[in-house]
This record gives C-alpha cells, structure tokens and sequence, in this order.
C-alpha cells in the first residue's frame, strides 16, 4: 500500500508529527511518499518523495497533517483523483480529521485495513462572463460570494434552473454543501447539516433585512448567481477560502452538485453529532 504524506514540514510540529506518521505506516509492504521539495530538509526513514501531482496519482491513501483547511485541500484533490484522505489532526479544531495527534495507535487499524470511507458531496462553482466559462472550481466546503475591497453592501439575485429564488441586499452569501455547514455558514447563522445529506444552505452574510433566515436546497438544483453593485465596488468568488475571483455586472456564478465526492477515512466509532458536540458545542461552553 502506498501512502502519500501532505503537510507543511517547514513547520517543526506538523515535521515531528510527520516522522512518527513515517515510522508507523512504513513497512515491508507499504511505501510512504513525500514532496519532493523536502527531499533535503527531511529524512522519514523508509520513504521517498515525488511531485506533489504525483503523489495523488500514485498513492492508495492520501494522509493529511494539519488543520481543516489542510485537509480539505487535500481531500478536494484526492477526490479528482478517485483517492480517499485521511485526516490527522495537526490544527486546531480538526473537524474533518479522522485522528488526533495523541492517537496515532490507529493507524494500525488501517494497516489492517479496518475503516470506513465517509463520502461528501462537493459544489462546482464556475463563473461566465458573457457566455464563457472563465474559472472552474470545485468546493468541499463552500463557495463565498461577497463584497469588494469597500464596505458597502451589495445586491445578490438567486435564480434556481429559471425560477427566482432570492434577491438579498448584504455583506455576501455563502453556498455552503452539508460539510461546511459547520464552518463559515454557521458562523454566519447558518443551520448544521448532517453530511450524508445531498443539499445544499444559502446563507446569507450581514443581511439588511430583519427577517433573512438560511435556505436548504435540493442539490440537483443549479444555482445562477448575479451581483448588482456600483461600478466602484465588483464583488468576489472565494471558494474553500482559495484564490478569490472578482466578479463584475456582466458575470454570473453557477454553482451545482460537483461529479466529484470527497473520501474521508474514518477509523472512530464517532458520528457525526458526538463529533459536532465534542468540538463546537463543548469547546464554545
């Protein structure tokens, strides 16, 4: 079995946790696989380094050390390559890991391979701009589309297929899939999701409005996005907290169900809500 290892070890912690993740996983029969680019600021031991894009094409396993947001990259990766993530948790919150640090006995359990793969669905986001599709992304978490670099609000229309769905004046909205329904959209006011469900929310961020509450919608909807705003100020498309897109009058943001699942590997009795109980709610109180 081949194990490719992603993670930032320029970080002294995240390289230590990387060194014990190395020992464990490596055997007569497994292989661990780093970036190529620690080849000289590393030594693992029994592994070997490739091109980042190498290492999803040529792992069974894509393992994760780091926070949510390290695992999500990873997990939108591994997912286009038709390989399941598993998270160790070498953040903060480590909502999507599978592992914690003091924890790393279970990676026996998948040696044997005794785990099970938890799939998400993912939002395709792609902006047109007079009838061309100039960026494509693909969002475990969710797709933002929020105001410019001023502080001014901005008009959002939401159409679902043709019909008119939503007009909201506000700071942005965030489509959010079941998995991010526990990150920015519930920091905004958004409902949690169980993840095996197949919807998506609209959140929307500093509505003004006294009455704007969150809406759930069937994931075999597309959802036509459009801003209207002054000329000064264009909005932006951030998907997964990744590289923002600006988006002007003449743009329109679809955003439907991705061809793509997320894999997580699962390796804890834990469900979803003992999860959302033990670090939201207990670590909040």
């Amino acid at each position: 079995m081949i194990f490719s290892v992603f993670g930032n070890l320029d970080k002294k912690d995240v390289r230590a946790l990387a060194q014990e993740v190395s020992k464990m996983l490596s055997g007569q029969q497994n292989k661990v696989v780093f970036n190529e680019k620690y080849t000289t600021s590393f030594s693992g031991g029994n592994c070997s380094f490739m091109t980042e894009s190498d290492m999803y094409k040529a792992c069974d396993i894509a393992v994760v050390l780091g926070g949510d947001g390290t695992t999500m990259k990873v997990a939108k990766n591994a997912a286009v390559n038709g390989k399941p993530a598993l998270g160790i948790n070498g953040g903060r919150l480590g909502f999507l890991s599978a592992v914690e640090r003091n924890e790393l006995s279970l990676l026996e359990n998948v040696l044997k391979g005794e785990y099970a793969v938890d799939e998400r669905i993912m939002l395709e986001a792609s902006v047109i701009k007079n009838g061309k599709i100039i960026s494509t992304s693909h969002c475990l978490n969710d797709a933002v589309l929020s105001r410019g670099d001023f502080a001014r609000l901005i008009d959002i229309d939401i159409k679902s297929d043709t019909a008119d769905m939503l007009r909201v004046r506000a700071d942005g909205v965030i489509i959010s899939t079941p998995t991010g329904s526990t990150a920015y959209s519930l920091a905004a006011g958004g409902p949690i999701l169980s993840p095996d469900l197949n919807c998506f929310v609209i959140t929307s961020i500093c509505p003004h409005s006294l009455m704007d509450r969150s809406i759930v919608v069937n994931s075999k909807f597309t959802l036509n996005i459009s801003v209207r705003s002054d000329v000064s100020n264009n909005a932006i498309l951030t998907c997964d907290g990744e590289e923002p897109v600006e988006i002007d009058q003449d743009c329109i943001v679809s955003v439907s169900l991705s061809d793509y699942k997320a894999k997580l590997i699962k390796v804890k009795p834990d469900n979803f809500y003992q999860i959302v109980k033990k670090k939201i709610i207990e670590r909040g109180s």
